[in-house]
């Protein structure tokens, strides 16, 4: 009788996203992609924050700078058919672990269809947890820039805090500032007083959900006196985000539309509710193409690129009912 054909383990990486690191903000999935591994491996210090649960695997422990080796480790294991659980702080995707596995995957001349399965597992990122622990400062547009220069030439971090600075986002700030790495923040403060007023709410948030959380809020002209390492997030808040009773908070904009009287909410004049402000881009498109003035005017006013206004102002006027029909089709 001819014994049956032995089939070759299949490999498999998880990039977990542990969250903050408490066991209660530990997601199920990614508690059960650890208890499913064979092989743990991370940083040392994300590691000790899941220590109960990784008992009786194999742990390989890495430095803060050593991502590639990691990634590298893990695609070794996964190749001798273990199923290997790369852990991160937070989300794996947000300045985690998946970007330099795919690099070297894809380096490696991985595919989806090899026999090497990759499974991403999200936890939450620290923007999320620190605002949780804040107050709502994320309730409008908001983005992350990294102070890190170690992989990004200064140039580009500082166009980039410059651009979101003008452009009125909440901003949260990871990396901000190291043992080695501490003028960063500084000319991030600077950059950012170039467009937000000193007294912009700041948010300083360590070791989020951590034994040794702590929170402080500050502004942006003192946030520089705080106490800011590699285990800080800044929240820097835009131009209508406020602190009221302990808690930061940034407006969703619906001041802007409804009156707000007595515990009850109407519409403003001109508004309704369900539809593009009347500020909106429709009712913005119509507002310029009859005010008369030229694109350099407009830009001025609006703020926005000349060529940008100039290419607006020369379509065809729409009709009123052609706009109402476009805001119901989305509504």
């Amino acid at each position: 009788m001819t014994p049956p054909e032995t089939q070759t383990k299949k490999g498999k990486i998880m990039l977990v996203g542990l969250g903050p690191g408490s066991n209660e903000h530990l997601t199920y999935r990614a508690r059960a992609a650890i208890a499913e591994a064979d092989t743990i491996i991370g940083y040392v210090t994300y590691i000790r924050l899941v220590a109960d649960l990784v008992e009786g695997k194999e742990v390989i422990k890495k430095s803060m700078t050593e991502e590639l080796d990691r990634a590298i480790e893990a695609l070794d294991r996964a190749r001798q058919g273990k199923k290997v659980a790369l852990v991160s702080s937070g989300d794996a995707g947000v300045y985690g672990m998946a970007g330099p596995t795919f690099e070297v995957l894809f380096q490696a001349g991985w595919t989806p269809d090899s026999d090497i399965e990759v499974e991403i597992i999200p936890g939450a990122s620290a923007l999320n947890t620190c605002a949780a622990l804040v107050g709502a400062p994320l309730t409008h547009d908001f983005c992350a820039i990294s102070l890190s220069d170690l992989l990004t030439p200064w140039p580009v971090i500082a166009r980039r805090l410059d651009a979101t600075a003008s452009s009125d986002f909440v901003v949260a700030l990871y990396n901000p500032k190291s043992g080695r790495r501490t003028r960063q923040i500084v000319e991030a403060q600077r950059l950012f007083l170039r467009h937000r007023r000193p007294d912009t709410p700041v948010a300083i948030v360590k070791s989020a959900y951590r034994k040794k959380q702590r929170i402080e809020f500050t502004t942006l002209e003192k946030m520089g006196e705080c106490d800011i390492g590699m285990l800080t997030t800044v929240l820097i808040g835009n131009s209508n985000t406020f602190v009221k009773h302990g808690l930061m908070v940034t407006p969703r904009g619906y001041a802007n539309k409804y009156e707000v009287d007595g515990g009850g909410a109407s519409t403003k004049a001109g508004e309704q509710a369900g539809r593009s402000l009347s500020t909106g881009l429709n009712g913005w498109i119509a507002t310029i193409q009859a005010s008369g003035k030229s694109a350099a005017e407009l830009a001025r006013e609006y703020r926005l690129p000349e060529d940008y206004i100039q290419s607006v102002l020369d379509e065809p006027p729409r009709a009123a009912a052609d706009a109402d029909e476009v805001e119901e089709a989305e509504a």
